[in-house]
């Protein structure tokens, strides 16, 4: 006899009549039996521990936000105020109109939206396609190759400050513009170009281009690993169904496979494009020029708010945390409606910590 023919059964009219029972017993018996026991009181104080650490760990990382966005409506006299604290008494718009105004913030808007935008959406393609090569096809010297991305992920940017502004400001791919230009001494009258050896194209947006479609921008070797760890977790079985189906490697890639990766695809997306959006590294070596005006152009202070008084260093320090803010807007809405798919994405990743 096993254990499920000699275990007793309880039958639904037994349940229903020991429910019964207990709604029939006096109040303060049944509120004894639910409520008072060492179980129940073991589960409210763990609750009432989390919550309430929760609530403090909370406060201590929103305190800062919330200390700037109150500083950002408080006028000059607020400042020199030991009564005023998070509730100003003189409510003002001003630090938010002047720097939407003389900081030209929809111009620094339009540049960085297009700048963040296009290398985004490179960059989202371009490692999708690098990472599904290195998870799915195996080749001599595929270990290598994921060695160097991640040797790229730990290599400090300003190691390569002065190199990446010198190929980009005297940019020629394998010496071509220089033998066009100026000939050589196999061809010395091999003048094509009139004596152009190399291009400049800093304060243009084609350095950021080059190397996001490379795959060599910014955070490209973390985005490259992300996707090779989803696309190592796609079943082989699909591709090769699609192979026997007639279906070519890029035709798989763009039918199968991409749309089984759009949440991690989005993830990245977002990634690259916050990162791009508050970017200053790259964008002060290669726009060295302030006719391009962009998102870091508008930590100033405006004209008619630069003054000089007791609370001064204060205000100030107060408005350039206001550019913060502006800077940081459009990442909080978006945020807002794509975080469904970047906790899917993390998730898929295989990234922790």
């Amino acid at each position: 006899m096993n254990k499920e023919q000699s275990a007793p059964k309880i039958k639904r009219e037994t349940k229903n009549s020991i429910k019964v029972d207990f709604d029939r017993t006096p109040f303060w018996q049944r509120f004894k039996a639910k409520y008072l026991t060492t179980y129940f009181l073991t589960k409210v104080l763990w609750a009432i521990f989390r919550y309430v650490l929760l609530i403090g760990i909370s406060y201590i990382i929103l305190f800062p936000f919330f200390t700037k966005l109150s500083s950002s409506f408080m006028g000059p006299d607020d400042f020199v105020d030991a009564t005023v604290k998070l509730i100003p008494k003189n409510f003002t718009f001003d630090t938010y109109k002047y720097i939407f105004l003389e900081n030209k913030y929809m111009e620094a808007f339009k540049n960085t939206l297009i700048i963040s935008l296009s290398a985004a959406l490179i960059q989202t393609f371009v490692c999708a396609m690098i990472g599904y090569g290195l998870a799915k096809f195996k080749f001599r010297g595929n270990k290598l190759l994921f060695i160097f991305v991640i040797f790229s992920m730990i290599i400090p940017h300003q190691t390569l400050q002065l190199s990446l502004f010198m190929k980009f400001r005297y940019f020629d791919v394998l010496g071509i513009i220089q033998f066009l230009g100026g000939g050589s001494r196999l061809f010395p009258t091999f003048n094509i170009l009139n004596g152009v050896t190399s291009i400049n194209l800093t304060n243009t947006f084609w350095p950021l281009a080059i190397m996001s479609m490379t795959g060599l921008a910014f955070k490209n070797g973390l985005y490259i690993f992300m996707m090779r760890q989803f696309y190592r977790g796609v079943p082989n079985e699909l591709e090769e169904s699609a192979y026997i189906d007639g279906s070519g490697l890029f035709r798989t890639f763009i039918s199968i496979i991409l749309p089984l990766s759009v949440p991690m695809m989005i993830t990245i997306f977002l990634f690259s494009f916050s990162w791009q959006w508050t970017d200053q590294f790259y964008t002060s070596l290669f726009f060295t020029k302030n006719s391009y005006i962009l998102m870091k152009n508008v930590i100033t202070i405006p004209e008619s708010l630069n003054m000089t008084y007791a609370g001064s260093s204060l205000y100030n320090a107060a408005i350039r945390n206001t550019c913060g803010l502006m800077i940081l807007f459009p990442l909080i809405i978006m945020y807002l409606f794509c975080q469904r798919y970047l906790i899917q994405g993390i998730e898929r990743s295989g990234i922790t910590g």
